[in-house]
């Protein structure tokens, strides 16, 4: 199977330069939304197997701005992505969401009738009954969040990401290095203010009305995985009213990175 082309952009939204990857082709295309530490080069693979899509780097990640008083909530992330959107001419499309790539799914339940496809993997949950893993914790305490960036190295990166492989084996060196030449200060700050938003009952609310997204939905989890327990696989599932669910019993927190078949399921689900 030949691969598509897949071409770098960049556009300029309020002000904020964005970078985007974005491969052409024929029908209703794909957004793709990255969590944290990564950006949109965690989705190439998905990219250059698909139709048309579209993975957006969102300001504070990868090589978008950094703007020191950018609103890095995870509501003035979900409203920026959605401004790029509409600068793209992007009208009824699918939906790919990763961590904490959810936050798209704000602004999706308030524009349901666009959304054609949607593909939940091991996201963090807009759901009641979440509690942080022991990371985020840090992160979110003032103080300890700044010294915990402040130390982080590239073999600590590489330690510490060990543990969301479904074998627990060390991550593809490319990986390792794919989130370190952007973890900078701008992307550090970006992700303090993110996670010191997102407090329990806010990302509970700001989940409310996924019933209101009734496009045929894939919810794909790896079960190893060390941050977002399975339980909200089944959740996210309920909430949504035509959710199938495929759990990866040997895949963690990227389950693509575990089982390349991963790929292909999200791909033929879209098509």
């Amino acid at each position: 199977m030949a691969l598509a082309k897949v071409e770098e952009r960049t556009l300029t939204v309020d002000g904020v330069s964005v970078f985007y990857r974005e491969a052409s082709g024929e029908g209703t295309p794909a957004v793709y939304c990255h969590g944290n530490p990564t950006h949109s080069e965690d989705w190439l693979p998905f990219l250059e197997r698909g139709g048309p899509a579209i993975a957006i780097d969102l300001p504070g990640w990868g090589r978008s701005d950094r703007p020191p008083g950018f609103d890095y909530t995870m509501h003035g992330l979900s409203s920026f992505l959605y401004r790029c959107l509409e600068a793209l001419g992007v009208g009824d499309h699918d939906l790919v969401v990763h961590d904490w790539g959810a936050l798209a799914l704000i602004g999706a339940q308030g524009r349901p009738h666009v959304l054609r496809r949607l593909v939940i993997i091991n996201a963090v949950p807009l759901l009641p009954g979440y509690r942080w893993h022991w990371v985020a914790r840090l992160w979110r305490r003032r103080g300890v969040g700044e010294l915990l960036n402040a130390v982080s190295t590239r073999a600590g990166t590489a330690l510490l990401l060990r543990q969301a492989r479904g074998d627990r084996t060390p991550m593809p060196e490319h990986f390792v290095d794919m989130i370190w030449r952007h973890w900078d200060r701008g992307t550090r700050r970006a992700v303090l203010q993110l996670y010191r938003d997102a407090d329990p009952h806010k990302l509970a609310a700001a989940g409310a009305e996924l019933g209101a997204i009734s496009s045929p939905a894939l919810v794909l989890w790896g079960e190893r995985e060390p941050y977002l327990p399975v339980e909200f696989a089944h959740r996210y599932a309920e909430a949504l009213p035509a959710a199938e669910l495929d759990r990866r019993p040997a895949c963690g927190h990227w389950p693509w990175l575990d089982d390349p078949s991963v790929i292909d399921r999200v791909v033929r689900f879209l098509a």
